[in-house]
């Protein structure tokens, strides 16, 4: 028997080994009801199963959560807000800006931050490259935005002193690593375990040589 999507989600969690008040995963199951309802009319992810997206939007996003150092941190590329939104609500003391250049994403995430009271995250249309905040970021995350280079081309002016990439992607890219500019250093690929998901997932961190 199918499990329930609270079920499920408090299943995958244990199995993440972490443990979220039941608000959050409230928060978390209400962020879900309202991309389903906005999706309807506006294409914001090709995942429309309710059990596959607690799996590859909740406890996707949720896996790096021991790896996000903040006080600062940029989800770009956000879309409909992953990783971004799941990290924000498990991580509350910590603040997130999510930034996209999207229209229609941009207002969906603004509603989603409106309607569910998420004090610790900041909505922001802009392309990548073009985006000047008026501080730099201490973890910068994107799933499935581009090619490694690319990525740290149109991001390098955001890194504040120390700060890391958080790169999600599906098979490890050998290629993508092996390209990787000399500016940088790919501190460590972790294979991640997602509960429920039959596929492979990986974390790249990496950070630019001049930190060392």
């Amino acid at each position: 028997m199918a499990l329930t999507s609270a079920k499920q989600l408090k299943q995958g969690l244990l199995e993440l080994g972490q443990a979220l008040p039941t608000d959050t995963q409230a928060n978390l199951l209400a962020y879900l009801d309202l991309l389903q309802a906005w999706n309807r009319a506006s294409n914001l992810t090709a995942v429309r199963d309710r059990e596959a997206m607690v799996t590859r939007h909740l406890l996707d996003s949720l896996s790096i959560t021991p790896y996000i150092r903040g006080p600062r941190v940029l989800d770009f590329g956000s879309g409909a807000g992953l990783p971004g939104l799941p990290l924000a609500m498990a991580l509350p003391d910590t603040g997130f800006v999510l930034l996209d250049s999207n229209k229609k994403k941009i207002r969906f995430l603004r509603h989603v931050v409106a309607t569910l009271s998420l004090a610790n995250v900041e909505v922001v249309e802009s392309r990548l490259e073009q985006y000047q905040p008026t501080r730099n970021f201490d973890t910068l995350t994107s799933r499935a935005f581009s090619d490694l280079t690319t990525m740290l081309h149109q991001s390098r002016h955001l890194f504040a002193a120390g700060a890391q990439l958080l790169a999600m992607k599906g098979k490890a890219p050998r290629e993508e690593i092996a390209g990787l500019p000399a500016a940088y250093l790919l501190e460590q690929v972790v294979s991640l375990d997602v509960p429920g998901l039959d596929a492979a997932r990986h974390l790249l961190i990496i950070t630019p040589s001049e930190a060392r």
